[in-house]
């Protein structure tokens, strides 16, 4: 993910136009890694977001919609008192580095004019934000502090006076003619594209990659040639923001020419950045907290398969139960020919149409009757087993199926929805219950999530079987219309009206297949019917339903349809 120092100079240039001048209206820290500025500027609110997590480390406009800490955390109180309702005045990157300066301008306490610069340094998991005085240059907070033991070159801690990270000696490309980038470049130690990373600021292994496919086996003319492409394109600011997919995801604003696969264009880098990131941060705390839980499913689920195989493999020998009772009979019917000691008996087969002579495996430490008794026992214990093994085996399904829906749901939860799949595996016995704390306040009601079709219709999606559970059972109406992909794991929908139109009915549709296991796939089957249809068998497992009179439609899962529909 090459967000480098181009396309942060693509993202400030657009910020420039987009948000100077802006007004700092609101300021929240949904996350520890995480800081979103809502600007009004030209009659619209633009939502800012700073991230500093380490490995989605990025900042650009946002339409996310992000759940904020009933507390503010501190640097967040810090960011309110000194700049809610400040001015952005302007908005510097330093060179083609990914260090971006805003300087915004607010009023103290007794009312006098002073200017804030809030430095986003974008490095990687290194990343931070500082609030520095301007005046004095000292830091008055940042969103993670630097002890000295940490770095004795540079702290970064309230009241220390900020200091920029160490120059790497890299040129400006903006600010060198071609003459200069070869003179840098030595072509008898190959190796060129990362001489190109080493050489030119803001240049990223991705870009410096596609410089040299452009230049191929060029001569040192063809060198000039292309990087002054390039750089005419960052003076000129003729960006062209795009997605490129293969076996993995990657962008850049700058025409990728040495890539071959799947191209998204977009009109701006702002959406394309929010389309690229939109919830991978969200999906890596997801994992990061839920890690346990998600091997606790995994490992379940493989016992219960590992169960199953074991169910069948008993199933098939007491397939076989009458052959037990058979040479039982046939030992009982020879017991003449048979001392304690043998090992086995050659006996006539009178099941046998043609009477032929089997041979029957004996135990020598068992006399002749005690070696009858045992096969009539195994037929018996056999035969009683295979009623408890059947049901057994259904009711192992049943678990398989239940964790094969609850990694589903892992898989689309969001961090607020982990605990609801936490509570349900101690309420079905799973997990160890937690000690009640009586301070506590009761559990809070489950909140499905919210979608509103192209003419209005409200559409309800549960994402844990908590909220498929009171969406279906307890919230919808029984005359409202209740979707769910066939015969495969995903989330119950509701659409609440009792008549939608065919558009909200495939919306809603679309939305069912991309909650459930077949997100990835196309054509999936999703049935509807009235709620009223729906029941939930006594004794099933949470979010398991039964359901008749339904319909099916075919649709293919997409992103964009369901992120458009969100409320």
């Amino acid at each position: 993910m090459p967000f480098d120092g181009i396309v942060t100079r693509a993202v400030t240039e657009e910020l420039k136009k987009d948000l100077i001048p802006g007004r700092i209206t609101k300021i929240y820290q949904p996350t520890p890694t995480e800081l979103v500025f809502t600007v009004r500027s030209k009659g619209k609110n633009h939502s800012l977001l700073l991230s500093i997590h380490p490995t989605y480390a990025r900042f650009h406009i946002t339409e996310d919609i992000y759940k904020n800490p009933k507390e503010a955390p501190m640097f967040c109180m810090v960011l309110r008192k000194y700049l809610s309702g400040a001015i952005i005045e302007a908005i510097e990157q330093k060179g083609m580095e990914r260090i971006i300066t805003f300087t915004i301008q607010s009023k103290n306490e007794i009312g006098d004019i002073s200017q804030k610069l809030l430095i986003f340094e974008l490095m990687g998991k290194h990343s931070n934000v500082m609030l520095v005085d301007k005046e004095k240059g000292h830091i008055l907070d940042s969103l993670k502090h630097i002890p000295i033991s940490q770095n004795r070159h540079r702290i970064i801690l309230p009241g220390q006076k900020y200091i920029l990270p160490p120059d790497q000696n890299k040129m400006n490309p903006l600010e060198i003619n071609s003459e200069d980038f070869i003179k840098r470049l030595d072509f008898n130690a190959g190796k060129m594209d990362m001489q190109f990373v080493q050489t030119l600021e803001g240049f990223s292994p991705f870009i410096a990659k596609e410089l040299l496919h452009r230049i191929g086996f060029g001569s040192t003319s063809v060198y000039t040639d292309k990087f002054n492409e390039i750089k005419e394109q960052l003076i000129e600011n003729k960006y062209v923001p795009a997605i490129y997919r293969n076996n993995k995801e990657d962008f850049h604003v700058i025409p990728i020419s040495s890539f071959s696969g799947d191209v998204e264009y977009f009109e701006d880098v702002n959406k394309m950045l929010d389309a690229f990131y939109s919830g991978k941060a969200e999906r890596d705390r997801v994992k990061q907290q839920a890690k346990d839980l998600y091997r606790f499913i995994h490992n379940e689920k493989n016992k219960n398969e590992r169960k199953l195989k074991k169910h069948e493999k008993t199933i098939k020998k007491a397939e076989n139960a009458e052959e037990y009772q058979r040479l039982g009979e046939l030992l009982t019917a020879h017991m003449h020919l048979i001392s304690k000691g043998d090992k086995e008996v050659k006996v006539l087969d009178y099941y046998d149409p043609e009477q032929k002579e089997r041979i029957i495996p004996l135990n020598p430490n068992k006399t002749p009757s005690e070696n009858a008794q045992n096969y009539f026992k195994t037929y018996h214990k056999l035969k009683t087993s295979k009623h408890v093994v059947e049901k057994e085996i259904e009711k192992t399904k049943e678990e398989i199926s239940y964790f094969d829906q609850l990694l589903q749901q892992m898989d689309v939860a969001g961090v607020e929805d982990i605990e609801e799949i936490r509570e349900e595996l101690r309420e079905e016995g799973y997990l160890k219950k937690q000690k009640k704390d009586k301070k506590k306040n009761k559990p809070s009601k489950p909140v499905p999530e919210k979608y509103i079709s192209s003419d209005d219709t409200e559409i309800l999606v549960g994402k844990n079987n908590k909220q498929n559970e009171y969406l279906t059972m307890r919230l919808a109406r029984r005359d409202e219309i209740w979707l769910h992909t066939k015969d495969i794991p995903g989330s119950h929908v509701i659409i609440r009206s009792s008549e939608p139109s065919q558009k909200t009915l495939e919306e809603a549709a679309v939305i069912a297949a991309f909650f459930s296991k077949s997100q990835n796939s196309s054509s999936v089957p999703v049935d509807y019917t009235k709620v009223r249809h729906v029941k939930k068998p006594n004794g099933a497992k949470p979010g398991f339903v039964i359901y008749e009179n339904q319909k099916t439609l075919f649709v293919t899962p997409s992103k964009d349809i369901v992120n458009g529909l969100k409320a």
